[in-house]
C-alpha cells in the first residue's frame, strides 16, 4: 500500500460511524492486518472502557488512550481508533507519521439510531453534555486530522470500503 509512502490506514469518527466494522472489512479486502484500539486498551487494562471511565474518570481514560496510541508501532495495518482518540493530539500525530487518516463522516440521526443508549458504550462525554453537543464538538476535529474524508451517509459497508480503496489509490 502506498499513500504518500504511508503503510497503515487509521479510521477516525464518531462512536457508531462504523470504524471497527468498516476497518475489518477493509483489512480483509486489502489483505492487511487489523487493530481495534478500544479492544487493544481493554486487553491491556483487563477491563471494559466504560469501567475505566466510570471508576477512574474521563481524564484518566484519555491519558491511557494517549499512551496506547503512542505505543502503536505496526506496519500494514488498518487501525480503528475509539471515537475519543481525536482528543489525543500526540497520539494522532504519532499515527499520522505512518498512516493515512480516514474520517468516516456520518450524520447525527444515523448515529443516534445505531447507538441508542450510549451510556454503556464507553463514550467519552462530559457530564451534562448531549450526544448532539459531542457530535458538534468532534466533527471539525476529525476533519482537521483526516487525510481523506468519506461521506458514509446512505451507503452500504461495501460501497464505503470501495470508496476508501479508491481514495487510497488501490
Amino acid at each position: 500500500m502506498s499513500y504518500f509512502g504511508k503503510t497503515n490506514v487509521v479510521m477516525v469518527g464518531m462512536p457508531g460511524a462504523g470504524k471497527s466494522t468498516i476497518g475489518l472489512l477493509l483489512a480483509k479486502d486489502m489483505s492487511l492486518n487489523f487493530m481495534d484500539v478500544d479492544v487493544f486498551i481493554q486487553g491491556h487494562e483487563g477491563r471494559q472502557l466504560q469501567d475505566i471511565i466510570d471508576n477512574d474518570g474521563i481524564e484518566t481514560f484519555k491519558k491511557l488512550e494517549e499512551k496506547y496510541l503512542m505505543d502503536i508501532d505496526v506496519c500494514s495495518y488498518i487501525i480503528s481508533t475509539g471515537g475519543s482518540a481525536i482528543y489525543c493530539t500526540k497520539g494522532i500525530e504519532h499515527l499520522k507519521q505512518t498512516s493515512v487518516v480516514v474520517y468516516l463522516n456520518i450524520n447525527l440521526e444515523t448515529l443516534k439510531e445505531r447507538i441508542g443508549d450510549f451510556s454503556t458504550r464507553g463514550v467519552v462525554i462530559k457530564e451534562g453534555q448531549t450526544f448532539m453537543g459531542l457530535y458538534e464538538e468532534r466533527c471539525h476535529l476529525y476533519a482537521a486530522a483526516a487525510d481523506v474524508e468519506i461521506d458514509c451517509n446512505d451507503k452500504s459497508m461495501e460501497e464505503i470500503v470501495a470508496e476508501i480503496r479508491k481514495a487510497l489509490g488501490r
